[in-house]
């Protein structure tokens, strides 16, 4: 710290510290939650300023506060009650018994020292929401992992905002996990080699010749990584960060995981098994804030309309979650998250290089790739640029998946 370094190393240098630390921390967290409370205050709301709220170090703070604030960031009105089937939608269902296998074994996602009672509650309304939004949605097809992210709304906001919410999630940046086929969901996942092949080509080819693929990702992916973590905490300090930006950005932050375990990954044996052992033991101690700021940088300067061809993009599909979200986009003004990240990304660069063509196919820069790993600039610092309402960033052709 650099108030450490300042004080130097006496006798009560450190204590001095710790509680000068404490109260420079407290006094951001409340200067955030007020900058929050403004945004949601305003008429109408800055969305945009709510994303850069739930990006930034720290994310949307506390459940009380992503309460108020989730809705924003999918449209959704939280005031609006969530329709009631009237149908007997656990005898009608041909996905509830799997449904409801899935959500009995869904006992780790509750909170520790949960009333057993209460908890056999929650999971009663987790079934339900599952099978009210699946059967208002016939398009919808369910997947092992999809109770995972409903828990997380539900254990935050509770069954009926949770219902509306999943249900806009689903319709945009889910709606290609729930597909008949998982065709859609493995071309997402084929992001993840060509986004650490721009930053370290030495890792990329390390793990192609182990042939290890990217089926260790998957789980992470699918329940935007809900099901591998054990702290509730870093769970929704994510869905925060997922939320706020495009639906690729899971897969992005997956592979800064990669990134981040790079000596793990290259000390193992060079063969499948033993890479896919590594990579999908995913560690609990992560540094968070870090890997989400670098998970936005990286998207800025290699965005997926980048990558596309080196993810074996295939024919445009007529609805996927690409052309879901453009929709959305356009149905809420002054709320590009893209922009947020873009605006942000070239607040770190030094005024000689935002001139310098960052988004272009950038092989021909080694110096680029290394260094992006090494913006660790807290989001909050950088992502302070207006965000305009101009959809700048709109891609420029649909792929069958995202652009």
């Amino acid at each position: 710290m650099a108030l450490r370094s300042a004080q130097g190393d006496g006798p009560n240098s450190s204590h001095w510290d710790g509680g000068a630390e404490k109260a420079d921390f407290n006094a951001k967290r409340k200067k955030k939650v007020a900058e929050i409370h403004q945004a949601l205050n305003s008429d109408p709301t800055d969305v945009a300023a709510l994303r850069r709220m739930a990006i930034s170090e720290g994310g949307l703070l506390t459940d009380e506060i992503r309460r108020k604030v989730w809705p924003k960031l999918l449209n959704v009105n939280a005031n609006d009650q969530p329709p009631i089937s009237g149908k007997n939608l656990r005898q009608m269902s041909k996905d509830y018994q799997q449904v409801l296998l899935d959500v009995r074994r869904s006992l780790r996602r509750f909170p520790p020292g949960m009333p057993e009672e209460q908890r056999e509650g929650l999971q009663e309304e987790l079934i339900d929401i599952i099978l009210l939004i699946l059967e208002r949605n016939p398009q919808l097809h369910y997947y092992q992992g999809y109770h995972d992210i409903v828990v997380t709304f539900l254990l935050v906001v509770g069954e009926r905002l949770a219902t509306s919410l999943v249900e806009k999630l689903s319709t945009h940046h889910l709606r290609d996990f729930m597909d008949p086929t998982m065709d859609n969901t493995k071309h997402i996942l084929n992001y993840l080699m060509p986004i650490i092949d721009q930053v370290n080509p030495e890792l990329h080819d390390f793990m192609q010749s182990a042939e290890v693929g990217t089926i260790f990702a998957l789980s992470w992916l699918i329940t935007w990584f809900g099901h591998v973590l054990s702290d509730f905490r870093h769970v929704v300090r994510l869905y925060d960060f997922f939320l706020a930006c495009h639906p690729l950005m899971p897969i992005y932050f997956a592979a800064v995981i990669v990134l981040y375990r790079e000596q793990e990954v290259l000390d193992c044996d060079c063969d499948m098994a033993s890479v896919h052992h590594l990579l999908s033991q995913i560690p609990q101690d992560l540094p968070y804030e870090t890997l989400i700021s670098r998970a936005g940088d990286l998207f800025v300067q290699f965005p997926p309309s980048e990558l596309a061809r080196e993810a074996a993009a295939q024919q445009q599909a007529e609805r996927t979650a690409a052309s879901t979200f453009k929709d959305f986009e356009l149905a809420s003004a002054q709320q590009r998250p893209d922009m947020v990240l873009r605006q942000r990304f070239r607040g770190l660069l030094r005024p000689e290089d935002r001139t310098k063509d960052v988004l272009t196919k950038p092989r021909t820069n080694r110096f680029v790739k290394l260094a992006v790993m090494g913006l660790t600039v807290a989001l909050g610092a950088a992502a302070l640029a207006v965000v305009k309402s101009a959809l700048e960033w709109a891609p420029k052709f649909q792929l069958q998946l995202f652009p």
